[in-house]
Parts: structure tokens; sequence; C-alpha cells
């Protein structure tokens, strides 16, 4: 979180959204797998040449049993060569009959190479895809993956690749599994998709991070030894001179669930402004699904309103140097009384590439809501191979592109800062709560916000208040 010019967002921030769909990395717990199975998988291309900019598969799988597929239990995998070792890969859906926020994709590597394949990319599917009776089709999956250097690559030595292929047909170098058994197609010598020994295939993911804050105080050991850290150290985002203080942050019962408080106060200058933040020990979450329950306020619990005040949602990792490309941020932000040129409240959300704080510049893009969002929230921010997809109480907000994806893990944050004290000039003091329910990040998984709910529900029901399964980066 950093303060911004007044121009900052209008003038730096990518005008132009591009809207890849919400790919995940790894599909839901499968289902039993039908008694009669088979798979079709046909593929063309719209990337024919021996080098292009990115490739171009495009598939359709038809189910040729006899039984009904969940598609939640298809795996489709796609054979190349890597232009060098140490090349990364990024994947997208250009458009799907399914939807793209209903198809996955990552890459692996093979434990055997060949001269025509040594990674592949795994294209999966969420539950919404629904299902696939027997005789018909997924329709078009216009899939795409790029260097994420964006250099030209060579396709022409790919496993998979057939240059000629500019309609669909059947395609038998691409393999496919159902349920976990391969029905479809031959991969490369030596590298069977159900080998049990291949130490490449993706891992399921999953594992989550919850916490239902239900702590007495900001010096609850507890608070500590799952993995907080409530901020006292002095610096930035803010007004300068402000504070951070941990007493400012406080548990309470709000709707019959233990709420973390973070207050933040001023009387008009830099000396009497306290801001709070809390934040994850651990840098050691990346992709997969970020949720929280957040409750923004329009005015101060007490004294006169009119405050340039940010409210926020957001993970971060460091800026290892001025316009670093390694740096990842994804907020939410909400402004309920304008700030940053804007003269009224505004919800922000924004995926940061990288910035310069000294001449300012940025590399991000964001999406905007002129409106009050007092009240409680459902927040939630996908992030996958493909897209960074924002969601307000389970509506769509925004989607950003591939190239704001995160190349290092982050951190998770909650914060509520004065960007200056221009909004209101008086020294009457008054104080801003922000709350916060619960908060869940999912390891390399995409969830809808219903699924989001529903696993919220789940743990509750369970009496579980907190666990932490994701692993060290």
């Amino acid at each position: 979180m950093r303060n911004r010019p007044t121009a900052g967002r209008a003038r730096l921030a990518l005008a132009v959204a591009v809207v890849l769909g919400g790919g995940a990395l790894t599909a839901l717990p499968a289902q039993a797998a039908p008694a009669a199975d088979g798979l079709t998988v046909q593929y063309r291309t719209s990337a024919s040449g021996a080098t292009a900019d990115q490739t171009e598969p495009w598939l359709k799988v038809r189910n040729t049993g006899s039984s009904t597929v969940q598609l939640s239990q298809v795996k489709i995998r796609y054979y190349f060569k890597a232009d060098s070792p140490n090349t990364s890969y990024r994947f997208a859906c250009s458009w799907a009959v399914r939807g793209c926020s209903a198809v996955t994709g990552t890459f692996g590597t093979l434990s055997n190479p060949t001269a025509t394949a040594d990674r592949y990319l795994e294209v999966g599917f969420t539950s919404a895809a629904g299902t696939l009776a027997p005789g018909a089709n997924t329709g078009d999956l216009q899939l795409r993956f790029y260097q994420s250097n964006w250099q030209t690559l060579r396709q022409s030595d790919d496993y998979s690749f057939d240059g000629a292929r500019t309609s669909y047909g059947d395609w038998d170098k691409v393999t496919a599994q159902l349920a976990g058994a391969t029905v479809w197609g031959t991969a490369p010598e030596g590298n069977d998709p159900t080998d049990p020994t291949d130490p490449t295939d993706p891992p399921g993911g999953g594992q989550t991070l919850f916490d239902d804050f239900d702590y007495g105080s900001h010096t609850d050991p507890a608070l500590s030894a799952h993995g907080w850290s409530v901020r006292s150290n002095s610096g930035g985002p803010g007004v300068p001179g402000a504070t951070w203080d941990p007493s400012k942050v406080t548990f309470v019962s709000a709707g019959g669930n233990s709420v973390m408080n973070l207050e933040t106060s001023t009387a008009g200058t830099g000396a009497s402004t306290t801001q709070t933040e809390v934040l994850t020990k651990s840098v050691k979450f990346r992709n997969g699904t970020y949720a929280a329950r957040v409750r923004f306020s329009d005015a101060p619990k007490s004294g006169p309103d009119g405050d340039h005040l940010v409210q926020t949602f957001f993970t971060i990792n460091d800026l290892k140097a001025p316009m670093a490309d390694d740096y990842a941020e994804y907020d939410f932000e909400y402004l309920p009384n304008g700030g940053w040129g804007e003269p009224s409240n505004i919800l922000y959300t924004t995926s940061w590439e990288t910035y310069n704080p000294d001449p300012w510049q940025a590399v991000n893009q964001h999406s905007e809501q002129r409106s009050s969002y007092a009240g409680w929230h459902d927040l939630v921010v996908t992030i996958d191979d493909g897209a960074i997809t924002y969601y307000v109480d389970g509506q769509l907000f925004g989607t950003h592109g591939s190239q704001y994806l995160p190349e290092r893990p982050m951190s998770i944050n909650f914060n509520q800062w004065l960007i200056d004290l221009n909004g209101q000039t008086s020294t009457t003091p008054r104080a801003y709560d922000q709350q916060v329910d619960y908060v869940l990040h999912v390891k390399d998984q995409v969830l809808t916000p219903a699924e989001v709910a529903a696993k919220i529900a789940g743990y509750r029901a369970a009496g579980t208040g907190f666990v932490d399964e994701v692993p060290a980066s």
C-alpha cells in the first residue's frame, strides 16, 4: 500500500481491461468415475507457424462413453518442448463454450524428456463446467500459452503441435484422463500421465489458511502463534508523522461472531494520527483464492467526518528495486470520503506489476465503482495462470490481465490509513473503524464466491476457528 499522486490512477493505470477469463490451477475434488467411460479429444491450432508469439491449442472433448461424465474429472495434457531449460510459461483461455472461468490450466515437467517434449500443459475443469452427456462435446476451448517474457517461441518441435491442423480433428498426441485413468491419446515415450512415480504431476493444491479472528486482544499469544503481526513500526503509507498503534487493533463481537476491529484516528496533525495494520508474518501466498468479509465505514464512530481514509484488504510482496518486475500487489481499497483526486466514496481493485516511488511511476490495472460500500461485504480475488479476478458480494467486479500475475509469493494484509489531512481540517479528534470477520486463502485453486461461502460455512459448522495448511514458500 502506497501513497499515490492525485492523478496517478487515471493516468498510469492501464485503461483497457484484458479479459482472459478466470482459469484455475486445480480442479475441485473428483467424484466417482462412470462405469462405462470414453473420451475423444479433437485439436486444431490458430497459430500454425513454426514460431509464434504464443502457442494456441484449441480443443474439444467428446464423450464417447455410455454414461454422463463430470467434467471436473477430466484432465487433458498437451506436450511441448521448452524453448530453454529456465523458460517459464503462462496459460490463458481466450474463449470457451463452457466459460473460461470453468477452465483450468497449469504446467508440468516430464520425468523422461524426449526430443519433442519436456513439458506439458494440463487443462482441466472446475465443477462449474458441469457434465458431458454421452455423445456430447464441450464445444470450443480456445486456449493459448506463451513465454512469461513474451519472447517468440518455437513450436515446430513440440510433440502435440501440428501446424497443418487448422480444422478440428481427432488428435492422439494429446492425452485425456477421466478420474485418473488415461482414456485417450499417447504420451511421449516413458511419460504415462497415470504413472504414480511421476514427480511432476501438479499437486492438488487446496491447502488452506482460514482464520475466524477469535482472539482476546492484540497481545493474545494465539494471534502471533497463528502467524499474524500487528504493525508497530513507523513508515508509510499515510500521513507523515503518523504512528501505527497495535493497541487500536481489538476483537469484538458482531452478529454472533468475533471480528477484528482496526481503529484509525486523528486530530488533524501527523503527530495526532494513529493508523492500524495486521499482516501475515509469512510471505508464502501466491496463486489461488483469497477471501475476506470486511465491514467498511462511511462515517467516523466519533468526531467530524471527511478525512481521506483508505480501508483495505490486499496481498503484497516487497519492491526489491524501483520498477522491479517481480513485484506484486492485489488490492481492495475503499475510500469513503474520496482522495487521490476523487471527490467522494469509491471502491478500487488494483493489480500491480511494479512502480517507482520517486519520481512516481506505476504499472498497474484497476477497476472502480463510485458508490457507497458502507457495511459488510464479501471480497474475493482469484489468481491463476491467466488472470486476476475480483468479486464483491458474489458479483464480478473486475478482471485484470496476465501481465500482472505474481512472480513471487506474498503476505496477506489488512490496514486502515489516511492519505492526507486535506479532506478535513478540523483539530477535533475523530476515529474510524474497519472490521474483518474472517480471512481465507486456498492455495492453487480458483473457487467461486459460492464455493467460498460454502467452505466458510463448513469450517464454522465444524467449530473450526483457525487452520493453516499452506506450506512455506
